[in-house]
């Protein structure tokens, strides 16, 4: 494990390393408790780095030789590597190490899952399998051997030379260590081919464990479509022979994009009617994308240290919803994004955890493998390409492609193409990747004569590190509508550049009504006095689908906050407003089933904070509840017509059309449930053909307290498939009543399927309970006090995963005094933890600083 002891990295520092490796020559003897690894590189000096000291990245190594051109030398160790004189000149460095992939819980670098050797190298895992300049800028083309009786040795590149208890492969693209791969055990691949638009024939494999083999023409499919997707619309061809892609139980993230063998989370990949949810395929095909674009946004093209982390991974996620966006519902994509950015990256950018999506500095880069860096990273691209227009943002990435290809790159060479394909000055624009948080922005509007005037106000808040931030380039899409709900300007891309800037609209015959930050043109929070009329107007009229979504969520807010601050009753106009939405059958069900959707509970508390309430869960649950009941009565009649227009008369497919439908009919179970008790609900789950139904089914079932039985015979039916189980585990207590919740929490922890070290049941038990808003809030601090017992377990085996669940706790201040004093109890137990992990360390000191 690495040192707790913190050690600040500053971008400012950035010093080139001194050599150049020319190449890598990597032999694996494999052996679960002592697996050794021999290792030859010829280094060369680098003429455009200062002098310094030879240093390799190593940890957990067991140095069993090293030499220099042949030639033993002693190298001086440490916890974080080897120092060792070497020539002036070229040289060639071999060393031998010992490591114990069995042993390694952390699940970094060379790991063992179920008996099958693989690797996780991003951001810093190479350094555990042998000593290496351990950082993206230095790039080398590697050829690996990889010895040992499992049946299946797959590393990057191309296959090489094959034999008995041997096989090797070359990759002849230059890559950084974080992209290394290497997979052995007893597997069976899924396999098909792909013909690039230049003619090259490709391989393609998926690899599975036995009896996994049925659960992968999905992701072959969606892997086929990617490939086919990048070439028509960023032009961008395979490089490599064959494109490998491996199944992992054990992996503490969704996916790895490493060259030409995609290493996957199981849940990631894995998928059947049966067994899999419609979330999970939309889910499966977006990852899959995304790690597929990476082969040139990371792979390709990959950045010159960890600070510029969100070059590769904001242009990846922007290119991934590019790619949903075009496959399924653009306008729901949209909303979906919108929905992920304040439920999770704008809370992130309003306490202790915030920092800008390129950070100046870091203790542990695990810990910024953030919504900040991905989410708001995806955001900045889409500014852009909407303040470039289509036209150039397409001339941009050619260039980006031509000029770049082969480099480790910075947010400073990803502006300058831009710059100079488009003639624009982006200075002010790169505020996007140094500022944190989110710019607010107020709106004030005037009428005379005709000309309607917008004037916007942006103010930032202060951060921390950060007091003080300048005005930024915000991209304003503006529609305005007239009283009879005519659009009388349609979409309008505004650029506000100042912290006050005013625009004016002429020749008007009536005061319009404006439609602001359409389709979320940019990530800021809107900040404009509106009453619940005009909403409805919105909702009813406005031509773009986010903000007549938003307009609904809108009224939601405000009808909540009412019934939880002021004892009001829901407010029916909205619900007539939006059951008028529901019966247009001519609007996706996707997007219908959207609307029927409420504020969430978090979301909830975040607005009462900032309207000086203090944030009472018990209560938020109570209106929800409440609301929830009072629509169910109040769209009884409505309710069949939509679950008839939800029904999917064919055979199961993941398709838009048929998940659009489900999705609906979801939605309209859910309050059937609390007409009938749980009636139509039992029904479908005993009729269900599908994993959807049969989800949707049993989480109604827990919901109405008729779940005993239900939950016996899915365990029953389910018990030996593991990603099911993982779904069992969680919907029980992200469906419970929050009385009930930590207490069936605490059961499933005791259940004999309950695998605490494998992430993914960790996160479908413990993660469920910390997103169940009122359960983890419960008043007696229960969910806080069984929360911080696992991450205190769960530290010394798997920091990672700790640390990013120990974020939960980042909005502790928002709450009571009782609340507020039993999360930072917790919060002080895990720090007070001996031989905590730098990176729970460094997160639970920074929220603990507030």
């Amino acid at each position: 494990m690495k040192d707790a002891s913190p050690q600040t990295v500053y971008l400012s520092d950035y010093t080139p390393f001194g050599w150049q490796v020319q190449d890598v020559h990597l032999t694996f003897r494999l052996a679960p408790e002592a697996t050794r690894v021999l290792a030859r590189i010829h280094f060369a000096p680098n003429p455009d780095a200062p002098k310094q000291e030879f240093f390799l990245h190593g940890e957990d190594l067991t140095l069993i030789h090293a030499a220099i051109d042949g030639r033993t030398v002693s190298p001086v160790q440490s916890a974080e590597g080897l120092t060792c004189t070497v020539p002036d000149g070229p040289f060639l460095w071999e060393c031998e190490v010992e490591i114990a992939p069995a042993k390694n819980t952390a699940l970094e670098g060379l790991y063992m899952s179920n008996g099958m050797y693989c690797t996780q190298c991003e951001a810093e895992g190479f350094r555990k399998i042998t000593f290496y300049p351990d950082r993206p800028d230095v790039m080398s083309v590697f050829t690996v051997r990889i010895e040992g009786e499992e049946p299946v040795k797959l590393s990057n590149g191309n296959p090489g030379k094959t034999g008995e208890g041997f096989a090797e492969w070359h990759d002849p693209w230059p890559k950084p260590a974080y992209l290394f791969a290497l997979v052995a055990g007893d597997l069976v691949n899924h396999p098909d081919r792909f013909t690039t638009m230049n003619g090259r024939d490709v391989e393609l494999n998926i690899w599975v464990r036995p009896g996994d083999e049925g659960k992968c023409a999905f992701g072959m499919e969606a892997l086929k479509k990617s490939m086919k997707w990048d070439e028509d619309v960023y032009g961008r061809e395979y490089d490599l022979d064959i494109f490998n892609i491996v199944a992992v139980d054990d992996f503490n993230m969704g996916a790895m994009e490493n060259k030409g063998l995609n290493v996957f989370n199981s849940s990631c990949v894995l998928a059947s009617p049966e067994t899999s949810t419609d979330a999970n395929f939309e889910r499966i095909e977006a990852i899959i994308a995304h790690e597929y674009f990476h082969n040139w946004t990371g792979n390709r093209i990959t950045c010159r240290d960890w600070f510029q982390l969100c070059l590769k991974e904001g242009l990846t996620v922007f290119r991934d919803a590019q790619f949903t966006a075009d496959m399924r519902s653009a306008p729901v994509k949209r909303i979906e994004d919108a929905q992920m950015m304040r439920g999770r990256q704008f809370p992130e950018d309003q306490g202790p955890l915030a920092h800008p999506v390129r950070p100046e500095s870091f203790q542990e880069i695990n810990n910024f493998y953030t919504a900040t860096v991905y989410e708001k990273g995806a955001e900045v691209i889409g500014m852009l390409k909407r303040l470039v227009g289509d036209e150039d943002y397409a001339k941009a990435l050619d260039l980006y492609f031509d000029r770049h290809d082969g480099d480790a790159a910075t947010i400073e060479d990803w502006l300058k193409v831009f710059e100079d394909a488009t003639g624009r000055d982006l200075t002010q624009f790169k505020r996007w990747y140094s500022q944190a948080g989110t710019p607010r922005v107020s709106v004030t509007e005037d009428w005379a004569d005709g000309t309607y005037t917008l004037t916007f106000r942006q103010v930032t808040p202060p951060t921390p590190g950060q007091p003080d931030k300048a005005p930024q380039v915000i991209p304003m899409a503006v529609g305005l509508l007239n009283p009879n709900g005519d659009e009388v300007v349609p979409t309008t891309l505004l650029e506000i550049t100042e912290a006050e800037q005013s625009f004016r609209f002429d020749g008007l015959s009536a005061r319009p009504v404006p439609s602001l930050l359409r389709d979320f043109s940019a990530p800021v929070v809107m900040e404009r006095e509106a009453s619940a009329e005009e909403r409805a107007f919105l909702l009813a009229h406005d031509t773009d689908p986010f903000n007549r979504w938003d307009a609904s969520q809108m009224l939601g807010i405000e009808c909540l906050i009412a019934m939880i601050t002021e004892g009001a009753t829901p407010d029916t106009a909205w619900l007539d407003g939006l059951e008028r939405v529901l019966r247009d059958t001519d609007l996706d069900p996707a997007y219908r089933a959207l609307m029927m959707g409420t504020p969430s509970q978090a979301e909830l508390a975040r607005v009462l904070h900032e309207r000086g309430h203090t944030p009472d869960p018990e209560a938020i649950w109570n209106a929800a509840e409440t609301l929830a009941q009072f629509r169910a009565e109040r769209w009884a009649d409505l309710l069949p017509r939509l679950a008839a227009e939800a029904t999917v008369e064919a055979p199961y497919s993941p398709d838009a059309e048929q998940v659009g439908k489900r999705a609906l009919g979801a939605g309209v179970l859910a309050l059937q449930t609390r007409l009938d008790g749980g009636k139509a609900a039992q029904a479908q789950f005993d009729s269900a053909d599908n994993m959807t139904l049969q989800l949707t089914a049993l989480g109604s079932l827990v919901r109405a307290g008729r779940d005993a039985e239900a939950l016996a015979a899915f365990e029953e039916q389910w018990q030996d498939d593991r990603l099911v189980m993982d779904k069992w585990f969680g919907l029980q207590i992200g469906a419970a009543a929050p009385d009930v919740a930590v207490e069936r929490a605490q059961a499933l922890t005791r259940h004999a399927a309950f695998d605490w070290k494998n992430p993914n049941r960790f996160r479908a038990v413990l993660g469920g309970l910390a997103m169940h808003h009122a359960a983890f809030h419960r008043a007696d601090g229960a969910s806080y006090a069984l929360l911080a017992d696992w991450l205190i377990r769960l530290d010394d085996l798997n920091p990672q995963t700790t640390a990013r669940m120990a974020a939960v706790f980042q909005t502790w201040t928002r709450y009571d005094e009782g609340r507020r004093a039993l999360m930072r109890a917790a919060l002080e137990r895990i720090a007070a933890k001996p031989k905590l992990s730098r990176d729970t360390g460094e997160m639970v000191t920074r929220m603990l600083a507030q």
